[in-house]
């Protein structure tokens, strides 16, 4: 593997979970880090507890196009380029269609598909005058299959799926890689965005039954071996699963 040392990483959804775990496990092997999530105390935490790390936080909202530029911005004053963009932020409000959530609905289109195209969008233009960069997209098992209960959910991490091969596939010769990480069930905080009582409930404990849901970390494990490959190899997706997971 490539060295991490002083790769300019922006990570969105960082206050917690996999971005948390992500910017910890990156900090360790030297990484220039910009993290932006909406709950900016968090932020503040997490880049206090890393003393040893160049880390800078700011607030940002995936859905606010804006919020994405500006973080690309501080990474190119503080940094002066940008290595890796990973568009980590996403919700999971899962029911069947037939409760017909329109809210939750567009919640996920606009922080699981935009968020994305919007992180997308504020680093592309750098990455191709810079003839390099690394984007990746934290998918799901459910941007590889449907089932009951999720159908919203899986189509926004099918989207992904689609968009980042489509970009890898326009990008490829500006030397611009894309990656996909897909988890399946992981001990976060992701739950709480299931606003059923009894769906949220079962997720939970699904994610915390001993032995069963990946920890965050194993996942940022995924996130640092896809970074610290060289830059003429393309790692296009890691499916990473709990062994007893069925799904």
């Amino acid at each position: 593997m490539a060295s991490l040392k002083d790769k300019v990483v922006i990570i969105s959804g960082a206050s917690s979970g996999i971005g948390e775990a992500t910017a910890r496990r990156l900090a360790t092997e030297g990484a220039k880090l910009v993290i932006g999530a909406r709950r900016v105390e968090r932020l503040k935490q997490l880049a206090e507890s890393l003393q040893d790390a160049e880390i800078y936080y700011q607030a940002a909202d995936v859905t606010k196009p804006e919020d994405m530029e500006a973080l690309a911005k501080l990474a190119m004053d503080k940094f002066g380029r940008i290595d890796v963009m990973f568009n980590n932020a996403g919700i999971m409000p899962t029911a069947n269609l037939s409760e017909l959530r329109r809210n939750e609905w567009r919640q996920m289109l606009d922080i699981n598909i935009m968020g994305v195209l919007n992180g997308i969008a504020a680093v592309l233009p750098i990455m191709k005058k810079q003839q390099s960069g690394h984007i990746i997209a934290t998918d799901s098992v459910a941007g590889h299959l449907v089932y009951p209960g999720s159908a919203v959910y899986c189509g926004t991490k099918f989207a992904v799926r689609a968009i980042m091969e489509g970009l890898r596939q326009e990008e490829r010769e500006n030397n611009i890689r894309s990656t996909i990480i897909s988890p399946g069930a992981v001990d976060t905080e992701l739950y709480t965005t299931i606003n059923d009582p009894k769906n949220r409930e079962r997720v939970k404990n699904n994610q915390r039954t001993p032995g069963y849901g990946l920890t965050s970390e194993q996942v940022a494990d995924a996130v640092a071996y896809a970074i610290g490959t060289p830059e003429n190899v393309a790692i296009s997706e890691i499916l990473i699963r709990p062994t007893k997971q069925v799904l």
